[in-house]
């Protein structure tokens, strides 16, 4: 028998609770964005509205095996990404909303899977922050106040067992009214993207919260930061004082800076 799953928000249940989920989904039509790897990311409209499909078709052993032999976990369905916003969800972290998710199949090369999840509409993303402040230089309260954001984020998802591995700054949307006011404060929502390759354990290895930290501080090479806006990421991340921070984690940090510059040289 086909193993199937699903979930329908309210609103989708109305236009797809009587269909065959998988084949709706097989045909709908919007502007893709990615398709590659069995793997298709479109925007579709539904209702007057705008929303993101992930479709996962089957990636087939020989992805499956490649993968494995760079000693890398394969994503073979939504599944990945629907437990990873769960998980944000459940720790209070801004993130895509869901409003259907489907899965079937018991065989990791063939399963199809997909995942709807509402456009994040009016946004922008921090890739350009750097660009941006050099010609409009942030208070210094905005500066610190997406500092202490982004490290609260970083610290919340590594201590309770989930890492990214595509952790950097342009993965981080908020409302595209920061390009023209510059400003970022308590009520300003950064919201986390792009998640089907995070990781859920019971805890974070080190090593991928390296990987993480290090991603996320290369992707913010290009952004004026002072010693001591780094040592303010350090001690909000870590929880620790700044005398603490050079007694307890010295080795850490200089790992996360080396795991920065190996991605600037590559």
């Amino acid at each position: 028998m086909l193993k199937k799953t699903h979930y329908l928000r309210e609103d989708f249940a109305k236009h797809w609770q009587e269909e065959d989920l998988f084949s709706v989904v097989q045909q709908i039509e919007g502007e893709i964005f990615r398709q590659k790897e069995g793997r298709r990311t479109l925007r579709f409209a539904l209702a007057g509205k705008s929303f993101f499909l992930k479709w996962h078709q089957g990636v087939g052993w020989l992805e499956i095996i490649k993968n494995l032999l760079q000693f890398r976990l394969p994503v073979i369905s939504a599944n990945n990404e629907w437990q990873a916003v769960r998980f944000l969800e459940r720790h209070n972290i801004n993130t895509l909303s869901i409003a259907a998710y489907g899965e079937q199949g018991l065989n990791p090369a063939k399963k199809q899977s997909f995942l709807v999840t509402d456009d994040l509409v009016n946004t922008m993303c921090l890739e350009y922050v750097g660009a941006q402040w050099r010609k409009d230089p942030p208070t210094y309260q905005t500066k610190v106040t997406l500092i202490k954001k982004l490290a609260t984020i970083a610290k919340v998802m590594h201590e309770n067992g989930m890492n990214h591995r595509d952790f950097y700054l342009c993965h981080f949307l908020l409302d595209e009214s920061f390009a023209e006011n510059n400003t970022i404060n308590d009520e300003t929502r950064l919201f986390l993207i792009d998640l089907h390759r995070a990781q859920l354990r019971s805890k974070t290895p080190e090593r991928w919260i390296v990987k993480d930290l290090g991603g996320l501080y290369f992707s913010a090479l290009d952004v004026a930061l002072t010693q001591r806006d780094l040592f303010r990421f350090m001690m909000v991340y870590s929880g620790l004082s700044l005398r603490e921070l050079f007694n307890k984690q010295l080795g850490f940090w200089s790992k996360v800076q080396q795991r920065a510059v190996k991605l600037r040289d590559e």
